[in-house]
């Protein structure tokens, strides 16, 4: 009979404690389950904190997020071109021997200037056939219509005038033919002369030495003026639907400063070989970083798309896999924020999610701050 009532005790003990047990697990788990979202929010809504002066001496750039239409742009091959409508070559017209050189490769020269002496025995009797018709023409002039036949007086005229053109037809610069005519000294007819400029620019070819007997049509001098150059683009016929003469394009020779230039051409005839079609740019050379037989790249615009959210391919960077982009906020916080890009268009990405207009994000210093949100995930906290 006395064993019935601590059998109940027992029971009731278990109870209490079971009970118990039930009670500590439920506050456990609670107080877990708050300090874990406490950690995932802290992570959610980890920064970077750069004032201003900060942000600059660490390369950060900001720009606000766009909205409307993108150029869409091909990348094709091309070539520096010399600009043929400011480029002249000098060649002799009569057989002559060099005497003395004026100039060499790479001078810059001014239009008229003397370039090279030459001597031709041609050329010594055509000045004395000036200096002899000179004479006569002084002397007829002098003694007037009245002491002449008007044939006469016509005729020594008409000498003196063919025997300019003549000296200045083999080779001989106007201005020093002038002079010799004027001088009318026998002993100026010595068949030397000079080659002159016929523009201002850059000799980018002297083919001679001095001593050398030259032939009529052998070029001696090239002269370009390379502040303005031609840069020949090898496309294909289906990408210029939206392309003419007069739009804008860019070159480059190292894939990282671009020069804006012109379409001034677009060639009719494909190449036979690649059946590539030729646009021809015109960019200036201020510069004079670019030069005739470089290789380089062209950008042209195909037009333009329909009005999109974009940002600067370089705001975008890959942070767990995911496209990321560092949002400005409260003027000193870059926050990175999950993105979903579009298409690329140029140098520029359409975003389909997770940004709105007037939201400004990093767009140069972006390794920066990924490094810095990296420390701070790393246990180091918020980064200042």
């Amino acid at each position: 009979m006395n064993s019935l009532p601590e059998q109940d005790d027992s029971f009731t003990m278990k109870w209490i404690l079971s009970t118990l047990l039930v009670f500590v697990s439920l506050a456990y788990s609670t107080v877990y389950a708050e300090e874990d979202h406490d950690e995932h929010g802290e992570e959610e809504s980890s920064f970077i904190e750069l004032d201003s002066s900060e942000r600059q001496a660490a390369g950060v750039v900001v720009q606000g997020v766009t909205f409307g239409p993108l150029s869409e742009l091909i990348t094709v091959p091309a070539e520096v071109m010399l600009n043929a409508y400011a480029t002249s070559k000098v060649t002799p017209r009569i057989t002559a021997q060099v005497v003395k050189r004026h100039v060499k490769l790479g001078d810059s020269v001014e239009a008229a200037s003397s370039l090279v002496t030459l001597s031709s025995v041609a050329m010594a009797e055509a000045q004395g056939n000036l200096i002899v018709a000179s004479r006569e023409w002084q002397r007829v002039k002098k003694l007037g219509k009245a002491a002449v036949s008007e044939k006469r007086y016509t005729e020594a005229e008409v000498a003196q005038q063919q025997a300019l053109s003549r000296v200045v037809a083999y080779g001989m610069g106007k201005s020093q033919a002038t002079e010799m005519m004027l001088a009318s000294n026998p002993a100026s007819a010595n068949g030397e002369f000079d080659l002159v400029a016929l523009q201002t620019g850059t000799v980018l070819k002297d083919d001679f030495v001095v001593g050398e007997l030259i032939e009529p049509g052998r070029v001696l001098f090239t002269i370009s003026d390379e502040t303005i150059l031609w840069v020949e683009a090898k496309t294909f016929a289906a990408q210029l639907d939206n392309v003419g003469v007069g739009d804008s394009a860019s070159v480059s020779i190292d894939k990282q400063s671009w020069v804006q230039g012109t379409i001034v051409q677009i060639h009719h005839r494909l190449d036979e070989t690649t059946r590539t079609q030729g646009i021809r740019i015109q960019i200036e050379n201020l510069e004079d970083t670019m030069h005739p037989g470089q290789f380089a790249e062209a950008r042209i615009s195909m037009g333009q798309t329909e009005a999109f959210l974009s940002v600067p391919n370089s705001s975008i960077t890959l942070i767990d896999g995911n496209a990321t982009v560092f949002v400005l906020e409260e003027g000193h916080e870059f926050s990175p924020r999950a993105v979903t890009p579009g298409r690329a268009v140029g140098e520029r990405t359409t975003i389909v999610d997770g940004l709105l207009q007037g939201d400004e994000v990093a767009v140069e210093g972006v390794f920066f701050l990924k490094s810095m949100l990296l420390k701070s995930t790393l246990g180091e906290g918020h980064s200042h």
